[in-house]
């Protein structure tokens, strides 16, 4: 317990404040206002019976505050410390990669509309997020459609194709990259692709319209029935989007719905007046007030490189709004405001946010009690003294102990938890020993779990009874008590019956360290499909990490092999075409051109990645034709007057 003196001691100033435990680790990051008034407002809520801060209160044995000059440091320190200490008590936000932007790259040429997970400040015009994939694919889709912009990469659009491609036959491109628009008609386009991702719709068809009668009064009848196509594409889209708002302003609207330490927050994204769509945030076993989980939330969330909008509707007052209306309005660069409202149209949006919420909390919450039922149906089967809720998995990949990397992928109440995952490249075992890889991967990762005291409930490992007694043998030597362990394997396969298991073959079995024997569980048990999920996810992250590193190591290797390709030279490659792919569609003029490598080196990279170029008699093409030259007869330009075909 912090002496009271102390306490009365601290500054009124804004800042940062570290609660810690006997140990001197970090449980709790917090900002404040007033640090004297927030830090001592933790001891008299526990006093006065607030059961949510009297578990974390019970924990602080001493603290330490930071003074900062303004509130905006105070956000900014404290995201800082959030990151380098994860204490207990802290939300804790996923990096949830299903929510994504669309990017136009306004200040390009030529610029093309891209999804995007993070916004960054490289004076691109960004737009959303989406709640899901398909949904910002389908109006990056439209978007190229109806506004007639390039699809291509930048690889392939730097190459200046003579003639255009079939998008630009059937109407879906206005043709950048051969000329058949100019940049300052390019970007009408881009503007008004612009206009219709904000939502400004009515400015957009009112424009479209006094163009479409400008272009029938010149008689230019297909430029004006372009033009009419667009605006009938424009207006039925319009007809399926839900206004929330006649204010047409950018506002994310949170809504908070808790049940004890339950908390599930709601977003709802509101793009000039329009309901865009939604997010859904969950956080268990929280012993924080309603200001402080959102105050934590929202600065974590805003950090990560989200969209920051016009208006931040909030379902309670925040001691610090100030201070987060100006760090928002610095990652934003113009006025972002922060509001709590009472009434009116925003008090409604609030309102609307809050009853989703409790929707979705409902709807969530009875998917956890069915999550409940199968680990307790794992915990009886596998004999396990706790309810497993944390699972951590592992898995080995190699071929031939080439490549060798091992996986650790995290199940927390039944589900995958992706933020979790981690994977290791073997160091220490040469050849194809997988208990000895096996050993490495799960002593470097308990011996850093165990420092840090962020220890499963259940340990799986991919293989028989071999791979359980590695594990064990880890846990002895670290001296950790507490995790259980247990292994899964697939039954072997009959010689000359491939394809999938079926009961004759047998079930994958199951070995626990009490048992002789491996347990076999039955085929439609809960248990055994929640095991198999999480056996079959480490595989799978494994074998992925596997083909990316063997890809790597192959990109490495085919442009480390030309001789005055150093590692400058291969990284502008890469830089400018994107990818090996990219560079072997370049046509030799790019190579050339584009990244001013010499002639001779250029003509290397090009017959090496186009084998049937790399005769002494022929050169390569230099056209943006590329390797189609070779269909031409022998006298066409860059083949020798001799040949008729390349060399194989």
């Amino acid at each position: 317990m912090v002496p009271e003196e102390r306490l009365r001691n601290l500054p009124g100033s804004p800042g940062v404040y570290l609660l810690k435990n006997a140990e001197g680790t970090v449980i709790y990051v917090g900002k404040a206002k007033n640090l004297r008034n927030r830090v001592r407002s933790y001891f008299q809520d526990a006093m006065e019976g607030d059961e949510r801060r009297r578990a974390l209160v019970a924990r602080i044995a001493d603290l330490e505050v930071l003074v900062t000059a303004t509130e905006k440091e105070a956000f900014l320190l404290e995201n800082t410390f959030i990151k380098q200490h994860h204490p207990r008590y802290n939300i804790k936000l996923r990096d949830d990669k299903n929510y994504l932007c669309l990017r136009l790259a306004v200040t390009d040429p030529f610029p093309r509309i891209s999804v995007v997970r993070q916004i960054r400040k490289d004076r691109a015009a960004y737009f959303g997020p989406f709640a899901s994939a398909k949904a910002a694919r389908d109006t990056m889709k439209f978007v190229e459609r109806v506004f007639r912009l390039r699809e291509c990469g930048e690889p392939k659009f730097r190459q200046h194709r003579e003639r255009p491609c079939i998008l630009f036959q059937i109407g879906r491109c206005s043709g950048p990259c051969c000329g058949r628009i100019d940049e300052a008609a390019y970007h009408e386009l881009v503007e008004q692709a612009r206009l219709f991702l904000q939502g400004r719709n009515r400015d957009l068809v009112a424009t479209l319209r006094q163009r479409m009668a400008a272009e029938a009064e010149a008689l230019n009848f297909e430029a004006a029935a372009r033009l009419r196509d667009r605006i009938a594409s424009i207006e039925k889209t319009i007809e399926r989007q839900q206004v929330v708002s006649a204010e047409f302003l950018d506002q994310d609207v949170v809504g908070l719905y808790r049940e004890g330490g339950q908390v599930l927050l709601q977003l709802l994204f509101v793009r000039a007046g329009t309901w865009m769509g939604s997010e859904v945030h969950t956080f268990t076993n929280l012993e924080l007030p309603d200001a402080e989980v959102l105050a934590s939330f929202l600065s974590q969330y805003y950090a990560a490189g989200r969209f920051v909008p016009q208006e931040l509707l909030l379902p309670v007052e925040l001691e610090e709004a100030e201070g987060l209306g100006e760090w928002l309005t610095d990652l934003k660069g113009r006025k972002v405001e922060v509001l709590a409202p009472k009434r009116g149209s925003r008090r409604d949006l609030v309102d609307l946010a809050r009853e989703n919420a409790a929707t979705a909390f409902r709807d969530r919450y009875s998917a956890t009690e069915a999550r409940e039922v199968v680990l307790e149906d794992l915990r009886t089967r596998l004999r396990l003294s706790r309810l497993p809720r944390r699972i951590e998995a592992f898995d080995i990949s190699n071929v031939l102990g080439q490549r060798a990397v091992g996986s650790l992928v995290v199940f927390r109440d039944g589900r995958p938890d992706p933020a979790a995952y981690r994977s290791f490249r073997i160091r220490t075992v040469e050849g194809a020993d997988d208990y000895a890889m096996m050993y490495e991967v799960l002593k470097r990762r308990y011996s850093r779990a165990k420092a840090e005291g962020d220890l499963p409930d259940l340990i799986l490992v991919d293989g028989g009874k071999g791979q359980l007694n590695i594990a064990l043998g880890v846990l002895r030597e670290l001296d950790i008590q507490g995790p259980e362990v247990c292994s899964v394997v697939k039954p072997p396969e009959e010689p000359g019956k491939p394809g999938p298991r079926t009961k004759a073959r047998g079930e994958d079995r199951v070995y626990l360290p009490q048992l002789k024997d491996p347990l076999t569980l039955p085929r439609n048990s809960s248990a055994l499909f929640l095991l198999q999920q999480v056996r079959d996810e480490a595989h799978r992250f494994a074998i992925t990490f596997h083909r990316k590193l063997r890809r790597r190591e192959e990109l490495r290797s085919i442009l480390d092999e030309i001789p005055g390709v150093g590692g400058a030279t291969k990284r502008k490659l890469l830089r400018h075409f994107g990818s090996l792919k990219g560079v072997r569609e370049a046509s030799l003029d790019a190579l050339l051109t584009v990244t001013n490598l010499p002639r001779p080196v250029a003509e290397r990279v090009y017959t090496t990645l186009h084998p049937e170029w790399a005769p002494a008699a022929a050169e390569p093409p230099t056209s943006a034709e590329g390797p189609l030259a070779a269909e031409r007869p022998a006298s066409a330009e860059g083949l020798s007057q001799t040949s008729t075909k390349p060399a194989t």
